[in-house]
Protein backbone atom coordinates (compact mmCIF):
# COMPACT_ATOMS: atom_id res chain seq x y z
CA UNK A 1 0.00 0.00 0.00
CA UNK A 2 1.36 3.31 -0.79
CA UNK A 3 0.95 6.08 1.46
CA UNK A 4 -0.64 9.52 -0.02
CA UNK A 5 1.86 12.44 0.89
CA UNK A 6 0.16 14.90 -0.73
CA UNK A 7 -2.08 18.18 0.35
CA UNK A 8 -5.27 17.68 1.08
CA UNK A 9 -8.71 19.86 2.27
CA UNK A 10 -9.48 19.80 5.93
CA UNK A 11 -12.46 22.66 6.54
CA UNK A 12 -11.29 24.82 3.92
CA UNK A 13 -7.87 24.23 5.51
CA UNK A 14 -4.62 22.64 3.93
CA UNK A 15 -4.33 18.76 5.30
CA UNK A 16 -1.80 16.09 5.18
CA UNK A 17 -2.99 12.26 5.17
CA UNK A 18 -2.10 10.82 8.35
CA UNK A 19 -3.81 7.44 9.42
CA UNK A 20 -4.36 4.92 6.34
CA UNK A 21 -7.34 2.70 6.06
CA UNK A 22 -6.00 -0.25 7.45
CA UNK A 23 -5.20 1.87 10.73
CA UNK A 24 -8.43 3.39 10.96
CA UNK A 25 -10.52 0.22 10.44
CA UNK A 26 -8.19 -1.59 13.13
CA UNK A 27 -9.06 1.19 15.73
CA UNK A 28 -12.70 1.35 15.06
CA UNK A 29 -12.97 -2.56 15.04
CA UNK A 30 -11.36 -2.99 18.20
CA UNK A 31 -13.16 0.01 19.53
CA UNK A 32 -16.19 -1.96 18.84
CA UNK A 33 -15.60 -5.23 19.82
CA UNK A 34 -14.08 -4.90 23.01
CA UNK A 35 -16.80 -2.57 23.55
CA UNK A 36 -19.05 -5.74 22.73
CA UNK A 37 -17.34 -8.19 24.24
CA UNK A 38 -16.88 -6.04 27.30
CA UNK A 39 -20.38 -5.39 28.15
CA UNK A 40 -22.10 -8.92 26.88
CA UNK A 41 -20.30 -12.39 28.68
CA UNK A 42 -23.85 -13.74 27.27
CA UNK A 43 -24.63 -14.94 24.59
CA UNK A 44 -20.96 -17.01 24.99
CA UNK A 45 -21.05 -17.43 21.23
CA UNK A 46 -21.01 -13.39 20.65
CA UNK A 47 -18.41 -12.64 23.39
CA UNK A 48 -16.06 -15.23 22.35
CA UNK A 49 -16.50 -14.10 18.34
CA UNK A 50 -15.79 -10.18 19.80
CA UNK A 51 -12.81 -11.71 21.40
CA UNK A 52 -11.41 -13.61 18.38
CA UNK A 53 -12.59 -10.43 15.99
CA UNK A 54 -10.16 -8.16 18.28
CA UNK A 55 -7.29 -11.22 18.38
CA UNK A 56 -7.24 -11.49 14.50
CA UNK A 57 -7.25 -7.48 14.21
CA UNK A 58 -4.49 -6.72 16.41
CA UNK A 59 -2.77 -9.22 14.80
CA UNK A 60 -2.80 -7.84 11.79
CA UNK A 61 -2.15 -4.03 13.14
CA UNK A 62 1.68 -6.05 14.65
CA UNK A 63 2.36 -7.19 11.44
CA UNK A 64 1.44 -3.76 9.94
CA UNK A 65 3.59 -2.04 12.19
CA UNK A 66 6.44 -3.13 10.50
CA UNK A 67 5.62 -2.63 6.67
CA UNK A 68 2.82 -0.29 7.17
CA UNK A 69 2.74 3.46 6.25
CA UNK A 70 5.05 5.81 7.64
CA UNK A 71 2.45 6.42 10.78
CA UNK A 72 1.60 3.47 10.94
CA UNK A 73 4.81 1.72 11.78
CA UNK A 74 6.01 1.08 15.09
CA UNK A 75 9.65 2.95 14.96
CA UNK A 76 7.38 5.98 14.07
CA UNK A 77 5.62 6.22 17.67
CA UNK A 78 6.95 4.49 19.83
CA UNK A 79 8.90 6.75 22.17
CA UNK A 80 11.99 5.97 24.21
CA UNK A 81 11.33 6.75 27.69
CA UNK A 82 13.07 9.89 27.77
CA UNK A 83 11.04 11.04 25.16
CA UNK A 84 7.92 10.18 27.08
CA UNK A 85 8.96 11.68 30.30
CA UNK A 86 10.13 14.83 28.44
CA UNK A 87 6.39 14.75 26.51
CA UNK A 88 4.96 14.49 30.01
CA UNK A 89 6.87 17.24 31.64
CA UNK A 90 6.25 19.47 28.57
CA UNK A 91 2.21 18.88 28.62
CA UNK A 92 2.20 19.29 32.50
CA UNK A 93 3.74 22.61 31.57
CA UNK A 94 1.32 23.28 28.50
CA UNK A 95 4.28 23.58 25.93
CA UNK A 96 4.11 20.34 24.83
CA UNK A 97 4.60 19.91 20.88
CA UNK A 98 2.08 19.17 18.71
CA UNK A 99 2.97 16.13 16.40
CA UNK A 100 1.29 15.10 12.62
CA UNK A 101 2.03 11.16 14.03
CA UNK A 102 1.21 10.05 17.55
CA UNK A 103 2.62 12.41 20.04
CA UNK A 104 4.80 10.11 22.95
CA UNK A 105 2.17 9.93 25.18
CA UNK A 106 -0.50 8.40 22.30
CA UNK A 107 2.42 6.20 20.99
CA UNK A 108 3.17 4.60 25.01
CA UNK A 109 -1.15 4.86 24.86
CA UNK A 110 -1.22 2.37 21.54
CA UNK A 111 1.49 0.49 23.01
CA UNK A 112 -0.37 -0.10 26.26
CA UNK A 113 -3.32 -0.58 24.86
CA UNK A 114 -2.17 -3.41 22.40
CA UNK A 115 -0.39 -5.58 25.35
CA UNK A 116 -3.54 -5.38 27.29
CA UNK A 117 -5.99 -6.38 24.36
CA UNK A 118 -3.61 -9.16 24.02
CA UNK A 119 -3.32 -10.79 27.47
CA UNK A 120 -7.26 -10.28 27.45
CA UNK A 121 -7.79 -12.09 24.54
CA UNK A 122 -4.65 -14.53 25.05
CA UNK A 123 -6.34 -15.15 28.89
CA UNK A 124 -10.25 -15.68 27.32
CA UNK A 125 -8.76 -18.23 24.99
CA UNK A 126 -7.18 -19.72 27.15
CA UNK A 127 -10.24 -20.61 29.10
CA UNK A 128 -11.73 -22.24 25.59
CA UNK A 129 -8.67 -25.02 26.08
CA UNK A 130 -8.68 -28.24 27.65
CA UNK A 131 -5.68 -27.23 29.29
CA UNK A 132 -7.44 -24.31 31.04
CA UNK A 133 -10.89 -24.20 31.30
CA UNK A 134 -12.60 -23.79 34.65
CA UNK A 135 -8.60 -22.52 35.78
CA UNK A 136 -9.70 -19.59 38.04
CA UNK A 137 -6.21 -17.83 37.90
CA UNK A 138 -7.04 -17.73 34.21
CA UNK A 139 -10.43 -16.30 34.38
CA UNK A 140 -8.93 -13.48 37.00
CA UNK A 141 -6.22 -12.36 35.12
CA UNK A 142 -8.70 -12.54 31.64
CA UNK A 143 -11.05 -10.07 33.88
CA UNK A 144 -8.46 -7.94 35.58
CA UNK A 145 -6.65 -7.49 31.69
CA UNK A 146 -10.80 -6.06 30.65
CA UNK A 147 -10.69 -4.01 33.50
CA UNK A 148 -7.67 -2.74 33.26
CA UNK A 149 -7.76 -1.88 29.32
CA UNK A 150 -11.11 -0.13 30.39
CA UNK A 151 -9.19 2.35 32.44
CA UNK A 152 -6.72 2.73 29.50
CA UNK A 153 -9.40 3.54 27.23
CA UNK A 154 -10.60 5.44 29.74
CA UNK A 155 -7.32 7.65 29.76
CA UNK A 156 -7.11 7.18 26.09
CA UNK A 157 -10.35 9.58 25.38
CA UNK A 158 -9.10 12.03 27.81
CA UNK A 159 -5.64 12.34 26.42
CA UNK A 160 -7.52 12.83 22.71
CA UNK A 161 -9.78 15.40 24.08
CA UNK A 162 -7.01 17.20 26.09
CA UNK A 163 -4.90 16.84 23.03
CA UNK A 164 -7.93 18.53 20.44
CA UNK A 165 -8.66 21.12 22.68
CA UNK A 166 -5.20 22.08 23.25
CA UNK A 167 -4.25 22.18 19.30
CA UNK A 168 -7.38 23.04 18.20
CA UNK A 169 -7.87 19.72 16.38
CA UNK A 170 -10.68 17.31 16.38
CA UNK A 171 -8.63 13.81 16.54
CA UNK A 172 -11.64 11.95 16.05
CA UNK A 173 -12.59 12.99 13.02
CA UNK A 174 -9.22 12.31 11.71
CA UNK A 175 -9.05 8.61 12.87
CA UNK A 176 -12.34 8.78 10.89
CA UNK A 177 -10.88 10.60 8.22
CA UNK A 178 -7.46 10.04 7.86
CA UNK A 179 -5.99 13.26 7.77
CA UNK A 180 -4.91 15.83 10.15
CA UNK A 181 -4.26 19.81 9.23
CA UNK A 182 -0.72 20.21 8.10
Amino acid sequence: MTEATGPVDVDGAQGVRVWDPLVRLFHWVTVLCFTGAFLFEKPRDLHEALGYTVAGALAIRVIWGFIGTRHARFGDFVPKPSTFFGYIGAALRGREGRYLGHNPAGGAMVVALMVMLATVTLTGWLQTTDAFWGVDWVEEVHEAAANLTLGLVCLHIAGVVLESLRHGENLVKAMITGVKRS
